[in-house]
């Protein structure tokens, strides 16, 4: 996968900036929206092989849906997270993007950049 994708929500300001953000550094984008296209079981294992630091990375854990569940993620198999969180997207912190090679979550201008030159210099080599 070369292609980068960004699972967003419109009515989330992190997603409006990075969306903006990657607009205005004319990359190349295909947009999910998070809810409606939920990434699969398949591309959520594929999104936490990216995380460095697992589950916790990509969890919005300040989020109500969150305290709601009222159990400890970390007791259960990675298997049970990942259906739970097909079941309940907001559970997934926002934006999501990845190249399906480097994974950044949330508004972060730095790691957009790495990801943008990491972009240029694939797209010049091939």
């Amino acid at each position: 996968m070369n292609e980068l994708i960004f699972y967003s929500y419109p009515s989330c300001t992190s997603c409006r900036k990075t969306k903006h953000w990657l607009k205005a550094h004319n990359i190349d984008f295909s947009e999910k929206h998070l809810f409606r296209e939920t990434p699969s079981y398949t591309e959520l294992q594929k999104i936490l092989q990216l995380t460095t630091d697992g589950m916790d990375e990509i969890l919005a854990t300040r989020s109500q849906t969150y305290k709601d569940l009222n159990l400890n993620i970390d007791d259960l198999p990675l298997s049970d997270v990942i259906k739970l969180i097909i079941e309940e997207p907001k559970l997934l912190r926002r934006p999501i993007i990845t190249d399906g090679k480097k994974l950044v979550v949330g508004y972060n201008p730095q790691s957009l950049t790495k990801l943008a030159k990491k972009k240029e210099i694939h797209k010049s080599v091939s």
